[in-house]
């Protein structure tokens, strides 16, 4: 996983009005596919409500990368309902793995 700086994840997605956003999902989505994750396609978080199973399986992802450190539930509810809280836990845990 890349070594990013959780709040600068975070302030880039705001500056940037959440492209920077999707860009991390999409580039996380990747690394963690690399690593063995099974996550379907980007293009899934444009389309209403199928988004919702594509962050079910992203979060999935996050739970077996990092080796059950961030479970799945935590992740997919931080992610859908405070993605400004989501976006910096979830790097920091990326970076975890980055050291690792």
């Amino acid at each position: 996983m890349t070594n990013r700086h959780p709040a600068l994840v975070l302030v880039l997605s705001m500056f940037t009005c959440g492209i920077y956003y999707i860009y991390w999902l999409v580039s996380t989505k990747c690394e963690m596919k690399s690593l063995g994750a099974e996550i379907p396609t980007a293009w899934l978080i444009i389309i209403p409500f199928v988004n919702i199973y594509w962050f079910w399986c992203w979060s999935q992802g996050v739970e077996k990368i990092t080796k059950g450190a961030l479970t799945a539930v935590p992740v997919f509810l931080l992610m859908c309902l405070f993605p400004i809280a989501g976006v910096p836990i979830s790097q920091s845990y990326f970076n975890k793995v980055s050291t690792a």
